[in-house]
C-alpha cells in the first residue's frame, strides 16, 4: 500500500522555495537539453485563461504564484514571503524581494494587484476559470512596493489557499492583456525557472533556462515538451530514445519498460476519476427503454443512481484495469487527504439490491443509455467505462461506450450531449472539487463551474459554505467530510478510482519526482551524475 504522503497534494513550486532541489542546483557544467513526451496539450499561453491541469503545469515553468503548497496542503512562502490576517476581511501579503521578471523588471505589489484585477475584472467566462478564486476579492492596494493588501467583500478564511492557485503576470501600462494577443504575436513574461522560446499549439513548448532565477540555476539549458497524445507512442518513444521523459505511462507497459532498461517512477494522484450523471434535465439525450423509445432522464430517481453506484465493480477497477496502480474511489480525493472521511469505504458489487432499486423506481426492465468518456487522458479511462458497461449489463442497463479524444468529449459534454459521462477533478483542496462538482453552479459563490449535471442540494450548499466559512484545523477538516458524506449519500457522481502517476525516464535522468498533481514539468527532472 503506498503511505500516506504519497495522497499529499503540493505544487512544485513549495519544494522550490523551500529547499534546494537536484534539479535547480545540479550544477552548471551538468546542464543539458531535456525532451519530454507529454500527453499535456497547452491550450494557451494566457496564465489566467483556463484552470486545466495542462495549462498551470506548463505554464509553471515560465509564471509563479504568490503562495504555495506543502506535502500536507498547508499554505507556505512563493513569491509571497509571509502573510497575515489584520481583521476578519483584511489580508496583509509581504512580497519576496530581489525577484526579477524575465525581461529583468522588478517584481513588485504592483503586478499581483494587475493579476488579481485582470482576472477579477477583465476575464469573464468561460475564459473566467480563475474566478471563483477571486470573487470574494473587493479590493488589493499596496502601501509599499512590497505589500499587498487584500480586503475581501466576506470572511475568507482560506484566501492564502486561493492564491496558491493564480499565476502572477508582469504589470502592463496600457491595461488588461487580451487572451488573443498573449497567444498571437507577445512572449510570455514571468518570473519562473524557464524563459519561453517558441510554441507551436498542441505540437512542441521549447523553453531556455532563467540564469537570473531567485531559486537557483535550473538544471536544464533548454526543455522541449512535444505533445505526444497517444500513451502507446509516448512509450515508443521513450523505448527509443527520442524522448527523455515521458509521462502518463500506462500501467500495462511498466514491465516492458523496465526490461528495456527505462526507469519508472509513480506515485498516487491527489485526484478522483468518476461517473457523472445529468441530473437537472428532464429529458436526458440518449436513454431509452429497451425497444428504443426515449424514456424520461431516469437518473433525477436517487435509486437509480443508488443503483447503478453499487453495481459498478471499482476494485475490479483498481486492481485488474490499473494493474495496482489505482484505488477503488470512495470519495473524491483519497483518505487520508484535509477534509476526507475515515467513513466512506468501497464495497463490492451488489447486483441483486441493485435490481431491487431499479425495479422500485420503476425500472424492472432497466434501460439503454449512453456512457461516454475521453480515450487515453487518464490511465484507464476509456478501458473502465467498457468494466462499467459489463457491471450495468447484470441488472438491465444496457450501455453503449462512447470514446472520443478529449476536446472532442469536453465540447460535446458542455453542449449537454451525453446522459451520463467519466470525468476528472483535482485541485488544491478537496474543497475545491466539491464546491466544483456538486455545488449548485452560483457565479457568487464560485461553485458549480464543473457541474455538468446541474446538480443542486441546498443543504449540501449550506454544509459546505458553513465548513469554508471555519479557520484551517480539525474542526473544519471534520465539517467538510460531514458535508463530504452528506452529499455522496444522495449519490450524485460515482467516484471510481484515484489513479497513480506513472512517469518513465532514460538514463539522461537521474531521478524524476512524480508531481501528485499529475503536473509534468522540468523542475521535476534531475540530471544523472556525471
Amino acid at each position: 500500500m503506498a503511505s500516506m504522503h504519497q495522497f499529499r497534494s503540493f505544487t512544485l513550486a513549495a519544494a522550490l522555495a523551500t529547499a534546494a532541489p537536484a534539479a535547480l542546483l545540479a550544477g552548471i557544467a551538468q546542464a543539458e537539453d531535456l525532451r519530454v513526451g507529454t500527453q499535456m496539450k497547452l491550450m494557451t499561453l494566457d496564465p489566467h485563461y483556463a484552470d486545466l491541469n495542462e495549462n498551470n503545469s506548463l505554464l509553471s515553468h515560465i509564471y509563479e504564484r504568490l503562495v504555495n503548497q506543502d506535502e500536507q496542503l498547508n499554505p507556505q512562502p512563493g513569491l509571497a514571503v509571509s502573510w497575515k490576517r489584520l481583521s476578519e476581511t483584511i489580508w496583509e501579503f509581504k512580497l519576496r524581494e530581489g525577484v526579477a521578471f524575465h525581461d529583468g523588471s522588478a517584481f513588485t505589489a504592483k503586478d499581483v494587484i494587475y493579476s488579481i484585477e485582470r482576472i477579477r475584472d477583465f476575464l469573464k467566462p468561460p475564459s473566467g476559470g480563475f474566478q471563483s478564486y477571486t470573487q470574494a476579492i473587493k479590493a488589493v492596494t499596496a502601501p509599499d512596493p512590497m505589500t499587498v493588501v487584500i480586503e475581501t467583500s466576506e470572511s475568507v478564511p482560506t484566501l492564502p489557499l486561493s492564491l496558491t492557485s493564480i499565476f502572477i503576470m508582469k504589470a502592463r501600462a496600457d491595461g488588461f492583456a487580451k487572451t488573443e494577443a498573449l497567444n498571437a504575436a507577445s512572449t510570455p513574461v514571468g518570473t519562473g525557472p524557464y524563459k519561453f522560446k517558441s510554441w507551436q499549439s498542441g505540437e512542441v513548448l521549447t523553453l531556455t533556462r532563467n540564469d537570473a532565477y531567485w531559486g537557483g540555476n535550473p538544471a536544464w539549458d533548454n526543455v522541449v515538451f512535444r505533445v505526444i497524445e497517444s500513451p502507446a507512442a509516448r512509450v515508443a518513444a521513450l523505448t527509443t530514445g527520442d524522448v527523455d521523459v515521458a509521462d502518463y505511462i500506462p500501467a500495462r507497459d511498466v514491465a516492458g519498460l523496465q526490461q528495456r532498461g527505462k526507469k519508472v517512477e509513480s506515485t498516487a494522484a491527489a485526484r478522483s476519476n468518476f461517473l457523472q450523471f445529468d441530473i437537472g434535465r428532464e429529458n436526458a439525450p440518449s436513454v431509452t427503454d429497451q425497444a428504443g423509445k426515449a424514456i424520461a432522464n431516469p437518473f433525477r430517481d436517487k435509486r437509480v443512481r443508488q443503483a447503478l453506484t453499487i453495481a459498478t465493480d471499482r476494485p475490479f477497477i483498481a486492481d485488474r484495469i490499473l494493474l495496482g496502480y489505482g484505488t477503488a474511489a470512495a470519495q473524491l480525493f483519497p483518505a487520508g487527504l484535509a477534509g476526507t472521511s475515515e467513513n466512506l469505504t468501497v464495497s463490492p458489487p451488489d447486483y441483486a439490491q441493485a435490481k431491487a432499486l431499479l425495479a422500485e423506481a420503476g425500472y424492472p426492465d432497466g434501460f439503454r443509455v449512453v456512457l461516454a468518456g475521453p480515450g487515453g487522458r487518464y490511465p484507464g479511462d476509456s478501458e473502465s467505462l467498457q468494466s462499467v458497461a459489463q457491471n450495468w449489463a447484470r441488472i438491465g442497463v444496457k450501455v453503449q461506450p462512447i470514446v472520443a479524444p478529449f476536446s472532442v468529449f469536453a465540447t460535446k459534454r458542455s453542449n449537454g450531449e451525453y446522459p451520463v459521462w467519466y470525468g476528472g477533478c483535482s485541485g488544491e483542496a478537496v474543497t475545491f472539487c466539491l464546491g466544483a462538482l456538486l455545488g449548485t453552479a452560483n457565479d457568487d459563490a464560485g461553485t458549480g463551474s464543473l457541474n455538468y449535471g446541474k446538480y443542486s442540494n441546498p443543504a449540501f450548499d449550506q454544509l459546505l459554505a458553513e465548513a469554508m466559512d471555519m479557520d484551517d484545523g480539525p474542526e473544519r477538516n471534520a465539517a467538510i467530510a460531514q458535508a463530504t458524506e452528506a452529499v455522496l449519500a444522495d449519490y450524485p457522481v460515482i467516484p471510481l478510482y484515484h489513479f497513480h502517476l506513472i512517469v518513465g525516464h532514460g538514463d539522461k535522468v537521474g531521478d524524476y519526482a512524480v508531481h501528485p498533481r499529475g503536473w509534468t514539468t522540468a523542475m521535476q527532472a534531475s540530471p544523472a551524475t556525471k
